[in-house]
């Protein structure tokens, strides 16, 4: 039984009541959405310590934060700190995207500690399990990425990153467009490694079927990955990618019928033109699917600030119907990100994200910005810092800039030439 199979029965979940509440919407509302699969609950039944978060229509816009181990950088340790700043600064669901040693130890390690939802991509665990057998990465199995799939559903994790849509025809067409920078996602290059060696189809197209059995049992949300998201803005919103647009939104059809929860995921490097465009078409051809995308970063060559750059694209495509942020860090194109940038990354990624929900007119986050307009125009610097989406910045700010102050409810930049103040004065 899955949260789709309950809501197209009529039943009311407690994860739907969960969700209305924090959303401020009626749970009827919830639940008309995820019986329409235009809303997500991601909430494996094994995952005990979960506060469930609703993704799609009529809903805030929510953010992600990646981590995970590297074969050069594999402490549980630090991942787990990764996870308690991603919380804190305000990601609404995080991925362990480990590639170290001991995965299924890092994975387990973070879903008893995490409260929001937690994704997985399976193939990486899959093919690195096949390498340290002394295999080469087209020799893994069928089996062998199916068994993967359903450890981590038994373990409790809420949603799965699976690049179904990437087949052979779309290579195809991959091949006779070309590309810059061809693929730039990790599973879609296993995928298209495996595919091509062994001259097969991908199996999770293939054998979506079994896919959709396993999600099922354990309700875990299928996230429809695009192998072929754009890795350059010369590369965006060509044939292979919207290729692969339309064999997912035939999935998305196959999962609903199949009571299965499903998200798309979206690219990628897109220029800030073709955004709303993007956006358009896979909210068109997956019928109102929830939208997941990373960035979308606008431009290529802000390196070391690509946070910047995805906060830029995040606010469009959030406008314009993206649901939820995969958020960018710093060390994007550079590194695996340290605790300080997967907060920074966090931080960017919430404030696209409300300044999007603003733009869609949702009345709470219209709400905190009218109360910290009323917080300026009193001065009341308290109530600045605790509104802000950083407070913990806001402060230490606040304080370093202000030492020598002549008075307290001003700040070093006017003084006592406060607009506030004057204007105060003279009404």
């Amino acid at each position: 039984m899955t949260q789709m199979t309950k809501a197209k029965a009529g039943e009311i979940t407690l994860e739907m009541e969960q969700v209305a509440q924090k959303e401020e919407v009626s749970v009827e509302f919830i639940r008309e959405k995820i019986a329409e699969g235009k809303i997500v609950i991601p909430a494996n039944k094994n995952h005990k310590n979960l506060e469930p978060n609703g993704f799609g229509e009529g809903l805030t816009t929510k953010v992600n934060a990646n981590f995970g181990t590297s074969e050069d950088l594999s402490e549980i340790d630090k991942e787990l700190e990764k996870l308690k700043v991603a919380v804190s600064a305000g990601a609404d669901a995080v991925m362990d995207l480990s590639t170290g040693d001991k995965i299924t130890e890092t994975r387990q390690a973070i879903l008893t500690e995490a409260e929001v939802p937690l994704g997985t991509v399976p193939i990486y665990q899959a093919t690195v399990e096949t390498l340290q057998a002394g295999k080469a990465i087209v020799d893994m199995t069928v089996d062998d990425l199916f068994k993967v799939i359903e450890e981590h559903a038994r373990d409790g994790v809420d949603f799965i990153t699976v690049h179904c849509g990437l087949t052979l025809e779309t290579i195809r067409h991959l091949k006779d467009e070309g590309r810059v920078t061809d693929i730039v996602s990790r599973g879609g290059s296993f995928i298209t490694g495996w595919m091509l060696h062994n001259e097969a189809e991908n199996p999770l197209y293939e054998y979506y079927d079994r896919l959709l059995e396993i999600a099922y049992k354990y309700d875990v949300t299928l996230s429809l990955g695009d192998g072929l998201r754009p890795g350059s803005l010369a590369d965006a919103t060509d044939r292979s990618q919207i290729h692969e647009l339309l064999v997912l939104g035939e999935l998305v059809d196959r999962a609903r019928e199949a009571e299965v929860q499903v998200m798309v995921e979206g690219p990628g490097h897109v220029p800030f033109d073709q955004i709303e465009t993007n956006i358009q078409l896979q909210k068109e051809l997956c019928k109102g699917a929830p939208f997941y995308v990373l960035g979308p970063l606008v431009t290529d060559i802000a390196v070391g600030y690509d946070h910047i750059t995805s906060a830029i694209g995040g606010t469009m495509a959030a406008s314009c119907g993206a649901d939820f942020l995969c958020y960018v860090t710093p060390a994007e194109h550079i590194g695996l990100p340290n605790i300080e940038e997967v907060r920074e990354g966090v931080i960017a990624t919430k404030i696209a994200a409300h300044a999007a929900d603003i733009a869609k007119g949702n009345s709470s986050a219209k709400k905190q910005d009218l109360q910290m307009a009323k917080a300026r125009k009193s001065l009341d610097w308290d109530q600045q810092i605790e509104l802000a989406i950083d407070s913990k910045k806001a402060k230490e700010s606040r304080a370093a800039h202000n030492q020598n102050l002549k008075a307290e409810d001003a700040c070093t930049m006017c003084g006592s030439y406060c607009a506030m103040k004057v204007v105060e004065e003279a009404l």
